[in-house]
């Protein structure tokens, strides 16, 4: 294989300036995002010196943030995708503007970062489905891999770049300067984004009730097979093998480090996703793309059981690095497939499932595996256990769900198969002229 086929593909970027804008957008964005999270938690300890009360902003901004996705979901299926980003990203850098004004008053105010959290993470909600959701129209169908996988290197970029970075600036000039830099970036992120053409969904109907809008969302959900195993396979990692709340107690306890050791639990699964992405060339070029994602999560599952049970520190690393690696396929290949098999129609409501599974799913995870810590005694064998149970559950999905294992990015589009379908039914429909006596 040569190493352009395993490199990351840069064909989208070179290919389009719509998906060049989206790119550089998404980039600069994820550093900014991390800025803002980590000096609003920051902030709000400082302030009250309780990390309940962190734990609340979080949970407050990831209620906001999953009300947002439902209802984005819906509004991206109905009016012009382009609309609906720059309005919400407008919205969100005044709000970030606030926090900035804010924290460089004298006396900072708690009560505004609670809601300008609920009001950063519901608009964040709104327009991510929409951005999400333009994606399959700014690229090549045989490019949805590619595109993702760029997609997630800006994640991981951000994951790595911008908690450091966030840190640095709020112990030099202060926590208001990052809002301030986090309200530039949207500002510049508007301007990057206003050239894009029109962006509205195709066959979309303003006139639907929006809760029988969600209801239509969902019998798709039921009926595609596809699609209900992609986000059944996401639970059976970031549900049953999701170790990050473990990371403390592994690091001082299991590995008898500190502060420093738990640092490098955190950074490990980020380094093997990084490493991941980068390699992601072959994503788009695999053809049993179905059975290619439930390897990745295997290899995820394989990672995490094997990090519960080293007990040497760097061997413990190298696997939740290879447990990173797994989860960062899947994630490419997930979201491609998803797009793949889903109308351009429905992107939008779809697509707002998988961010919201995305969003409260890790939550979900941290909180079950502290809790079987706590019933057995060990945070190794937490997590331990937690792979297991992934890889069983991986293996009774490939079984149970065979057009799971044959889906494939070289076939035909959900959106083509559907417009094959109207065609031929309106064919049918038209009267065969009958043949005249000679």
């Amino acid at each position: 294989m040569r190493l352009g086929e395993v490199v990351v593909d840069v064909t989208p970027l070179r290919a389009g300036r719509d998906f060049r804008l989206v790119f550089a957008t998404q980039a600069i964005s994820m550093l900014g995002t991390h800025l803002t999270s980590v000096a609003a938690s920051l902030q709000i300890y400082h302030l009250t010196g309780s990390s309940v009360q962190v734990g609340l902003m979080s949970l407050v901004l990831g209620l906001s943030l999953l009300v947002g996705l439902v209802a984005g979901g819906v509004l991206a299926d109905r009016v012009d995708r382009r609309r609906v980003v720059l309005v919400t990203r407008a919205i969100t850098a005044v709000v970030i503007a606030g926090l900035a004004v804010n924290a460089a008053m004298p006396d900072p105010q708690v009560w505004f970062v609670f809601v300008a959290a609920v009001l950063a993470g519901g608009t964040s909600g709104l327009g991510g489905p929409a951005m999400m959701a333009a994606t399959p129209t700014l690229v090549a169908p045989g490019q949805l891999a590619a595109a993702g996988a760029l997609t997630t290197l800006t994640a991981q970029l951000g994951g790595m770049a911008g908690p450091s970075l966030a840190g640095v600036i709020a112990a030099g000039p202060g926590v208001a300067w990052c809002f301030g830099i986090d309200a530039a970036v949207y500002v510049v992120g508007l301007l990057l984004l206003a050239p894009l053409p029109p962006l509205p969904p195709e066959g979309s109907e303003e006139a639907q009730h929006p809760l029988k809008a969600m209801a239509e969302g969902w019998r798709f959900l039921r009926g595609n097979r596809v699609v209900t195993g992609l986000l059944l396979i996401d639970v059976c990692a970031v549900v049953f093998a999701m170790p990050y709340a473990l990371f403390p107690e592994m690091g001082t306890e299991h590995f008898g480090g500190g502060d420093t050791t738990v640092g490098l639990l955190y950074t490990a699964p980020a380094v093997g996703s990084f490493f991941g992405a980068l390699t992601s060339g072959w994503t788009g070029r695999v053809h049993h793309t179905g059975r290619a994602l439930i390897g990745a999560v295997a290899v995820w599952g394989v990672g995490i059981a094997c990090f519960g049970l080293s007990s040497n520190l760097w061997l413990g690393l190298t696997f939740l690095a290879l447990a990173g690696l797994g989860d960062t396929a899947s994630e490419i290949l997930r979201r491609a497939l998803l797009q793949h098999y889903t109308p351009d129609r429905l992107q939008g409501r779809v697509g707002s499932l998988w961010l919201a599974q995305a969003t409260a799913g890790p939550s979900v995870g941290n909180l079950e595996a502290g809790l079987v810590a706590r019933a057995l005694g060990s945070s190794g064998g937490a997590a331990a256990l937690g792979g297991v149970i992934c890889l069983a559950g991986v293996a009774t999905l490939a079984l149970a769900v065979p057009d799971l294992r044959k889906a494939t990015l070289h076939g035909p589009s959900a959106a083509e198969e559907e417009r094959d379908k109207g065609e031929k039914a309106a064919a049918e429909a038209v009267p065969r002229p009958t043949d005249r006596p000679s």
